[in-house]
This record gives C-alpha cells, structure tokens and sequence, in this order.
C-alpha cells in the first residue's frame, strides 16, 4: 500500500486537481451561459480574451469534428498508458512526472466531458484569434510542452556528460593524444 501511495501520490494529487478544476469551470459556463454566448469583464478586453461557451465532437484547434467516440477511445489508451508507465519512472525526474500527471488530467478531464456529452467537450476559453480550448486542453499541451523540454534537458545532459567522459578518457591517456595528433 505504502509503495502504491509513493508511486501514484502525486500523479492522482496533481491530476486529481486539475481534473476537478477543469470539470467545474466547465459545469459553470454549462450552467451560467448559452450555447454560443460569450462573456468578459470589461469591453475592452473582449477582443483579446473572453469566455465563451462551445461544444467540440472533434479534438484540439476544431480538428476532425464528429469524431468524438474515437478521441473517447484514444483517451482511454493514453490514460491507461500513463497509469502503467508512471511508476517506472525515476524518482528524481520530475520534469516527466509533471508532464504525464498533466497529460493524464487532461485526458481524463476530456474523457468525463465525451462521456456525459455524447462524445463532445465543452470549451470556453478564447484569447484573440487562437481556438477556444478548456482547461484540459491546456493541461495537455502544458504537458507535451514540458515533456519536450525535459528530453531536451536530457539530451544536453547526456552530451555533457559524454564531453566529460571523452575530455577525462584524454588527459589520462595523453599517449593516445598524441598518436591521434601526430
């Protein structure tokens, strides 16, 4: 039990969280608006953020629309994937730990929407001219932005060490050096 709680903890923390965050932003804009219907503080900030209540049967951006029993599936898939791998994981790499909690919060959050919706999920944030998204939305490229600077950060520390080992191998054997310049 306790090894379940170390490994899981703070995948169920931090996308329990975001999941709860994004299933009540979207019951509240379900409740308080119409289908359509757009909301903002202050007229001037209209243009640049707003909310605004919209379904979507497709995925991310608008893309592939009516096609929401299969992102159902494809959202099962990627959570179930997340579940196992999670553990496996290093305990000092936070980085993909971060990344895989968001990417399973938003999945999931997504999922709940298509299951309750008949396949749709209900976005409302819009800023300027980008498409309007919902909290899982973000969570999910929060995390694939964070996952790709994680590899990023490995690869160099990786190079870096490689660099290291080539530079240590070198002065301990100046011979070589020398056969190799000369």
């Amino acid at each position: 039990m306790r090894n379940t709680l170390k490994n899981y903890g703070f995948l169920a923390l931090v996308a329990g969280l975001i999941i709860t965050l994004d299933q009540w932003s979207k019951y509240a804009v379900r409740t308080s608006m119409a289908k359509g219907e757009i909301w903002s503080p202050w007229e001037w900030l209209t243009p640049y953020a707003r909310i605004v209540h919209w379904d979507n049967s497709g995925v991310a951006f608008g893309l592939f629309q009516g096609s929401g029993q299969i992102f159902m599936i494809l959202a099962i898939i990627v959570a179930l994937i997340i579940i196992y791998y999670y553990p496996r994981i290093a305990g000092n790499d936070w980085l993909l730990k971060v990344a895989m909690s968001l990417q399973l919060a938003g999945a999931v959050g997504n999922l709940i929407d298509r299951l309750m919706l008949e396949g749709r999920v209900t976005d409302f944030i819009s800023v300027g001219d980008f498409p309007v998204f919902n909290v899982a939305d973000a969570s999910i490229s929060v995390g694939v932005a964070i996952l790709l600077i994680g590899v990023w950060m490995q690869e160099q520390r990786e190079k870096k060490s490689m660099s290291e080992t080539a530079e240590q191998t070198a002065s301990e054997n100046p011979s070589d050096q020398s056969e190799i310049t000369g």
